[in-house]
């Protein structure tokens, strides 16, 4: 039997890779045989099919028995649908304000999920709970929007991490308060790598009720997941992801994908890899006269600040992104195919521009 034939036509120089985002990245080798290994006949639409359901199991295993995976499309979507399930109507969410919610989502969290974000400042990314009290407060005022559930990001926007005990003392601190905490996990993978632990170290293990599971930064085509682990905590969420319009009808196709990263250790490898890239590239960086590094590298993210002309020129060469054009502050992403020769390669050729 001949092949089916196709007249689709490769537009990109597969070679290329650059340091902008984790998100340019293709689909891992072993996601895109899952995916082909999924596409066989018919399965039931809307997550009733054996590979939703298989998934169940593989996330109990990585956060727990009361665990349960509710596929997404996107990471907005995740987070999104995540924060109106443990909020009410006149709900708050606190937030750094650097925080993705906050600065990347195009307001999604507010104009699509209805929340209000109370932001605070942070030094490095991180809240602390003396850091949340600056907007933990008014729950009886009804002139204010409520606070309901504190929100962090691990690995954070920043590329630094929380240790499972900074987390457990936020968590301890909401609970208190009567608040819920929500963990925005699109670079998960990495922050367990680089801490050496278990996911569930710092989910959860040290009391996070909700969290949004990230796929594609980690080697998936699409696809994330909102991972509600304590039941208590969450209402309807299956009729808040089909009314955030978060529901795949194939939803097979996302469920093998991070089944595919979580079953094994793909995730881990993956994370791994791009997280020591980062470091390999930090490392040529420091010896670079000139450029400074601003935060600790301790995912697959650098930020540093060096002369804007030579970021400029630069860009021509590899595409990365200004994080603050105005400071002169820039951000280098690894990925999984990141490779020694690109990190190399990218170091030489700021020498070079250094130079000039």
């Amino acid at each position: 039997m001949n092949p089916p034939r196709t007249d689709a036509r490769r537009h990109h120089d597969p070679e290329v890779r650059g340091f902008a985002s984790d998100n340019y990245a293709g689909a891992h080798p072993e996601v895109m045989a899952a995916l082909a290994l999924a596409n066989g006949g018919h399965q039931v639409a809307y997550g009733e099919d054996d590979y939703t359901e298989n998934l169940q199991r593989v996330v109990r295993g990585h956060f727990g028995p009361t665990a349960e995976a509710f596929p997404v499309f996107n990471g907005t979507g995740a987070n999104v649908v995540a924060l109106q399930a443990v909020t009410d109507r006149w709900g708050a969410v606190i937030c750094a304000e650097s925080a993705h919610i906050n600065v990347d989502e195009g307001g999604a969290p507010e104009r699509m999920g209805g929340l209000k974000l109370l932001t605070v400042p942070t030094p490095d990314g991180k809240l602390t709970p003396e850091l949340i009290d600056r907007q933990a407060y008014g729950w009886e005022d009804e002139h204010r929007a409520m606070p309901q559930v504190v929100s962090i990001t691990q690995s954070t926007e920043l590329g630094t991490l929380y240790t499972p005990d900074e987390i457990r003392a936020i968590c301890e601190h909401a609970h208190a308060h009567g608040m819920k905490v929500h963990l925005d996990g699109s670079r998960i993978a990495n922050a367990a790598a680089s801490l050496n632990v278990p996911m569930r170290t710092f989910t959860n293990a040290v009391g996070v009720d909700i969290l949004s599971l990230g796929g594609t930064k980690n080697g998936a085509m699409f696809g994330e997941a909102v991972v509600v682990i304590n039941q208590d905590a969450v209402s309807h969420m299956k009729h808040l992801r089909k009314l955030s319009m978060q529901l795949a009808s194939k939803m097979r196709f996302v469920s093998v994908q991070l089944e595919a990263l979580l079953a094994k250790d793909l995730w881990l490898r993956n994370a791994r890899h791009a997280n020591e890239m980062a470091k390999r590239l930090a490392e040529g960086v420091r010896a670079t006269h000139g450029v400074e590094i601003l935060y600790p590298v301790q995912a697959n993210g650098v930020f540093a600040k060096l002369p804007h002309e030579v970021s400029e020129r630069l860009q021509k060469r590899f595409r990365f992104y200004f994080w603050d054009e105005s400071a002169g502050v820039v951000r280098w992403m690894c990925s999984f195919d990141t490779t020694e020769e690109d990190v190399d390669a990218f170091v030489a050729a700021l020498k070079e521009e250094m130079a000039r």
